[in-house]
């Protein structure tokens, strides 16, 4: 198992919770990496043979094993995600939209559970066009926020975003993510905010229409039990057991975010996580909350 030191990562409309939950140091804290794997920022592995080295530094050395040659990084992040105002109505591409783009293979796929939902109730969620012609003279016209739809949601609730799909988390969400795929969101609008500079945030208005598609909306889905799983990925939830044993015969990544974990001589802080080897177990007795994520097979 390696276990993954957390990346705080501050935003313009991060927020406290995270830091209460988490118990980390740091204001308008916006994502809590628990598993990151990028050149120049990744998680530091805090045990095991390859302490000290960073999952992207000794992600090349058991990829083959768990059929992920294909990729550069680790394809899956993970975070707690807090939004204490609302994020910037946005896109991410899909993969033909991040190929023509951006000369990548992949778009961006993202999930959320909802541990505190929003203060609305709602958060954006697909397009209130009609059709291409008013889409275009929406977007024309800057009318970004009648453009956005909405969907409800509450405290248990899990949303797949759809690459193509117009899309926010908005004031008072705290998730926990999971994304795969490519790096890449593209605003239409930002509320117009400024950072400590008094510099409003980059708008990628031509990329963001290209890669958007009017006719996507996501649902409001449960875990049952079972895992949810999307294309690339699946993830389930764990509640306080005995033991999690890692039976799936393949990587899989173990979240704390509430309640207790000590493995391998070390106490795991909510907001981490493990990764698990095939035939893996933990004690998991005072573990509150926790998702297990892994890749799966894509479906075609």
């Amino acid at each position: 198992m390696l276990i993954l030191k957390r990346i705080i990562h501050t935003t313009i409309w991060g927020g406290p919770k995270i830091s209460q939950l988490a118990g980390v140091e740091g204001q308008n804290i916006g994502h809590l990496y628990s598993l990151y794997c990028r050149e120049g920022i990744s998680n530091e592995i805090l045990n095991g043979k390859w302490k000290g080295q960073t999952l992207n530094e000794v992600f090349r050395l058991f990829k083959g094993e768990f059929g992920m040659s294909h990729y550069d990084y680790f394809p899956l992040t993970l975070a707690l995600t807090e939004a204490q105002e609302n994020l910037s109505i946005q896109v991410h591409p899909n993969d033909a939209a991040a190929n023509a783009l951006e000369h990548r293979a992949r778009g961006k796929r993202e999930s959320w559970y909802f541990i505190d939902a929003p203060t609305s109730g709602t958060i954006i969620n697909g397009c209130t066009c009609r059709d291409a012609e008013q889409e275009a003279e929406m977007i024309a016209q800057g009318q970004f926020m009648a453009m956005a739809d909405t969907l409800a949601v509450k405290v248990g609730d899990y949303v797949f975003v759809e690459p193509g799909t117009l899309h926010a988390i908005t004031a008072g969400s705290l998730v926990f993510e999971i994304e795969e795929g490519a790096d890449f969101t593209y605003r239409f609008y930002d509320y117009d905010r400024t950072d400590s500079q008094g510099n409003k945030r980059e708008l990628h208005v031509e990329k963001a229409t290209s890669a958007l598609d009017i006719h996507l909306k996501s649902q409001v889905r449960h875990y049952n039990g079972q895992e949810i799983q999307e294309k690339t990925y699946s993830t389930k939830l764990i509640n306080a057991t005995a033991a999690y044993s890692n039976e799936s015969g393949t990587l899989e990544c173990f979240t704390l975010v509430r309640g207790m974990l000590s493995c391998d001589g070390i106490d795991v802080a909510p907001g981490s996580t493990i990764l698990l080897w095939p035939g893996e177990t933990l004690d998991t007795q005072q573990v509150e909350l926790a998702f297990v994520s892994k890749m799966q097979k894509e479906k075609v």
